[in-house]
């Protein structure tokens, strides 16, 4: 996080845009220490509120499109192409389609708030053919809040944000697991349904 808020410190608005990209796009950058950080440099007034907010969104909007469209190209040609080795069948590709026109959208808001998962979402979205109309409504709504709870951090917690942001991040990482658990829990429970037909 040092050499992160050290970039954030000289470069402002270029570096918190380039980062968000880099971050959502999958590689290993803390995005929201960043946010956070970003919001906290705004509280000493060493950035502008409305800059920041521009740069942290249009990077994590860029970041997510990228992944969108990897999605959309590379991952429809690899399940089309290679996922008879998988058994993965035409059947179940168009099921993934229709689960998530039809829940998977929400996927897009929630999945910013854990990390190493938002990256993952828009892929989904994109090798599940997604419309771009519906992937940026979701997407952009949820890049737009997920900025602003972070930003807000650093903002209105000033010199404690870091501690805040360890609280935060700790009960999200329990919300997340405790989504995992319900969804697997529900997973078996409609497999049992249907084997008991």
């Amino acid at each position: 996080m040092e050499t992160i808020a050290h970039w954030v410190s000289q470069y402002g608005y270029t570096a918190i845009f380039l980062l968000l990209v880099l971050g959502i796009v999958g590689l290993p950058v803390p995005d929201e220490s960043l946010l956070t950080f970003a919001g906290y440099l705004v509280y000493k007034k060493n950035l502008s509120l409305f800059p920041t907010y521009l740069s942290a969104f249009f990077g994590s909007v860029c970041g997510i499109t990228i992944s969108y469209i990897l999605g959309r190209s590379l991952g429809l040609y690899v399940l089309h192409h290679y996922g008879r080795f998988f058994h993965i069948t035409q059947a179940q590709i168009d099921k993934v389609h229709a689960w998530f026109d039809r829940f998977g959208t929400w996927t897009l808001v929630a999945g910013y708030f854990i990390p190493g998962v938002r990256h993952f979402t828009a892929v989904v979205a994109g090798s599940s053919e997604l419309s771009p109309l519906h992937f940026a409504l979701f997407a952009y709504s949820g890049a737009l809040l997920w900025i602003t709870t972070f930003i807000s951090l650093g903002y209105f917690f000033g010199d404690e944000w870091s501690h805040v942001l360890k609280q935060v991040q700790h009960h999200l990482d329990i919300a997340a697991w405790g989504a995992v658990i319900v969804i697997v829990f529900w997973l078996i429970w409609r497999f049992r349904k249907r084997a008991a037909k």
